[in-house]
């Protein structure tokens, strides 16, 4: 099932993507089994897609790679390098990545996005992906040299527009398997595959939970493979993952 986060008019719901139309449903997805859906129906060309979510929090993990681990020269860490982004730079399919003016160095880095689904509070491993509503693309910008200025992630990765989002959120998959890609201007720039992350999905929602209490549309941002390089105004970038589809986003001054 692609679940979908969508604009029309002024008003904005919720929406499964069967080909090009929309079957509206009522309220918010995360509970599927009081799934219902609407009487509205929308074809894709009528509507705006959004960010299929709305987080309280994105939880990233850092060097969680084999290949971007031996990329950048780092030890494999002994447990997940979390780090969080704000709620704040979330953007949606086809919005801009605004460059800004105190950076001269922003990243592309394509990941697999866990969407949560229900509230996940000391999860055991064992029934870790019970609480995942599905998968998305992820794109989480960063201002690589800001980054190694600050000595801390959270301005480099924490602008504004700088977690893009998208286009749904698939709920059948294998998220142990999943090629993850990033096209710059069309060039391939990206690929690795899920089965390369240091700590796999389940591991990370347990390890998460036993920290924070993760809530019904967070996102935890899985890492990212080797092969990650700047991107200028101008430039289009495009996640794409296997299973899912594609993001696209432009990258845009700052003004």
């Amino acid at each position: 099932m692609k679940i979908i986060r969508f604009a029309i008019g002024e008003t904005v719901g919720y929406g499964v993507l069967k080909g090009k139309l929309i079957q509206g449903i009522e309220g918010a997805p995360y509970d599927l089994s009081e799934f219902k859906f609407s009487n509205r129906q929308y074809n894709l060309s009528e509507i705006k897609l959004l960010s299929p979510c709305v987080p309280s929090k994105i939880v990233a993990v850092g060097l969680n790679y084999y290949s971007h681990a031996e990329e950048v020269k780092m030890p494999i860490p002994p447990d997940p390098l979390l780090f969080l982004k704000p709620s704040t730079s979330v953007i949606g399919p086809d919005d801009s990545i605004v460059y800004p003016d105190s950076s001269e160095r922003v990243d592309y880095e394509a990941e697999l996005g866990v969407v949560i689904k229900t509230k996940a509070y000391r999860v055991p491993l064992e029934t870790a992906l019970d609480y995942v509503l599905g998968y998305t693309c992820f794109n989480d910008v960063t201002a690589r040299d800001l980054q190694k200025k600050d000595g801390q992630w959270t301005r480099a990765k924490g602008f504004d527009t700088f977690s893009a989002i998208g286009p749904h959120i698939e709920t059948e998959l294998d998220p142990g398997n999943v090629t993850v890609e990033a096209y710059l201007n069309e060039e391939l720039k990206q690929r690795g595959n899920t089965s390369d992350l240091i700590f796999p999905i389940p591991e990370l929602v347990s390890f998460i939970s036993h920290i924070m209490t993760l809530l019904p549309g967070d996102i935890i941002a899985t890492g990212t493979p080797s092969g990650i390089e700047p991107m200028i105004p101008g430039d289009t970038i495009e996640i794409k993952l296997e299973g899912i589809g594609t993001l696209r986003n432009y990258v845009v001054k700052n003004g």
